[in-house]
């Protein structure tokens, strides 16, 4: 599609300097930035130390700000009154390295392959951080100034839950404010098929340990006498599930929003191969709620799945024993219109309802987040499909998320502004997984979509 001829000088100066911003990449990810282990506190500030200093290489003002934990970095441009303000969210930590034997080469150290950067925060969310970066410096070094008023706030807490972003978010409300956060940590639907995420599921998770004799016992002595945890917690989870696989709690889908009829039109036309998901994942045939497709199910269905069992003997051969305890994690997706603590209440209240009083149980509390949807059709929305068409060179696909991201609704209820999820990997980059990557095509492909979102903003107002 045309663009204007200052959006087409940015577009140009990205291509002329791909090279150097791919080596500058490089450099970035050679920081073993992991958030989780206390022993990478030092490069976690390195990290953030290259950020501002490269924010501010690109032509903004930038800081870094302590929190309770890891540093974050808080950059911005020159503040005009009247034009369009965006706040681009990213972060520059990374997950552990995972089993070290299972990475062609050392998770940090960045090597290029098939087309394809291989290291460690390449796609979540150094490689895909540094396109917004990129385009801030495109438009500086060409036009003089940025044509919108631009905000960064990019955290080193991501991967271990953001315990401090809320608070950051609090005090420097005023200056974040916004009229649209631009978040590039989600992905392409595939190869070819760039996205733009309009929704994200909401998260419930929880604990249930169930608790019988006050010490594990011999089976053949009590069996039969006692009320067996393990047995009853197997009798509960099957409960949570009926023949349809719909979830049993009540009032689960009270509140569940439908999908439009554009919306299913539109996954219909996806170019979703379902042997080929089957295959990929290792599954001999799919499953899930009666009356839905494969796709809708994994993103705009609520959902309950038990992540973990233990309790009793785990061990080599065989102990023939009642065990005293057994547990299990079990976490629910929820969709918009659901709410996390009407659901949390209702969970608390069917177990309660169906745990037998031969034992007696408890109820953890580990995580909750409500879901985000955001409008499509929105003013932001639409530029930020062009943005991408611009960059990719085709039109993007609309599509939900199926995980959550718990500072969307964070973001909307401090700073009053949706989110525009642009996502430039791919969603089997590996993230999280050994042998992490990111297209080299598609890293030069975000930058020119980022470039070309600030200039197709200019006329949002």
């Amino acid at each position: 599609m045309s663009v204007t001829p200052k959006i087409e000088q940015a577009l140009q100066y990205l291509d002329q300097h791909k090279d150097r911003f791919r080596d500058e990449l490089l450099d970035f990810l050679r920081i073993p930035s992991i958030s989780a282990q206390t022993e990478h506190a030092p490069d976690i500030l390195k990290a953030a130390e290259w950020t501002r200093d490269r924010c501010m290489a690109a032509g903004l003002k930038a800081e870094i700000i302590k929190t309770a934990g890891h540093p974050a970095v808080i950059a911005e441009g020159e503040q005009k009154p009247g034009r369009p303000t965006i706040m681009i969210y990213g972060h520059f930590d990374t997950q552990p390295e995972g089993d070290l034997k299972l990475w062609h080469t050392g998770p940090f150290e960045p090597t290029l392959r098939d087309g394809m950067i291989i290291c460690r925060g390449s796609a979540d969310d150094k490689g895909q951080l540094f396109c917004a970066i990129l385009a801030v410096e495109a438009w500086m070094k060409t036009a003089g100034s940025l044509p919108i008023n631009v905000k960064f706030c990019i955290e080193g807490e991501e991967e271990v839950g953001s315990k401090n972003l809320k608070g950051l978010v609090e005090k420097y409300r005023e200056r974040l404010a916004c009229d649209y956060i631009v978040i590039h940590d989600t992905a392409q639907f595939g190869i070819g098929m760039p996205a733009v995420t309009i929704a994200t599921r909401g998260l419930v998770y929880k604990e249930v340990i169930i608790r019988g004799p006050k010490k594990d016992l011999h089976s053949g002595s009590y069996g039969g006498g006692i009320a067996n945890p393990a047995n009853e917690l197997a009798k509960l989870i099957a409960s949570f599930h009926d023949g349809d696989a719909r979830v049993t709690i009540p009032g689960f889908y009270d509140d569940v929003k439908e999908m439009t009829p554009d919306e299913l039109r539109d996954m219909k036309g996806l170019p979703f191969d379902e042997a080929a998901f089957l295959e990929d994942v290792g599954s001999p045939k799919s499953y899930g709620e009666k009356g839905y497709s494969n796709l809708q199910r994994r993103s705009s269905r609520p959902t309950l799945d038990v992540n973990g069992i233990y309790g009793g003997y785990m061990k080599e051969g065989s102990s023939t024993i009642i065990p005293s305890f057994a547990g299990a994690k079990i976490s629910m997706r929820l969709v918009a219109a659901q709410s996390g603590e009407a659901i949390s209440k209702s969970f608390d209240e069917a177990v309660r309802s169906r745990v037998p009083d031969t034992v007696t149980f408890e109820i953890l509390d580990h995580a909750r987040c409500d879901a985000y949807l955001a409008d499509p059709e929105s003013k932001g929305m639409r530029i930020a499909r062009k943005a991408i068409e611009v960059g990719f060179g085709m039109a993007p696909i609309l599509m939900r998320e199926g995980g959550s991201l718990p500072i969307l609704p964070m973001f909307k209820s401090i700073l009053g502004a949706d989110s525009l999820m642009m996502g430039y990997c791919q969603p089997n980059c590996n993230a999280h997984s050994p042998n992490e990557f990111f297209h080299v095509s598609d890293f030069e492909a975000g930058a020119r979509s980022s470039a070309a979102l600030l200039g197709l903003l200019l006329d949002s107002k």
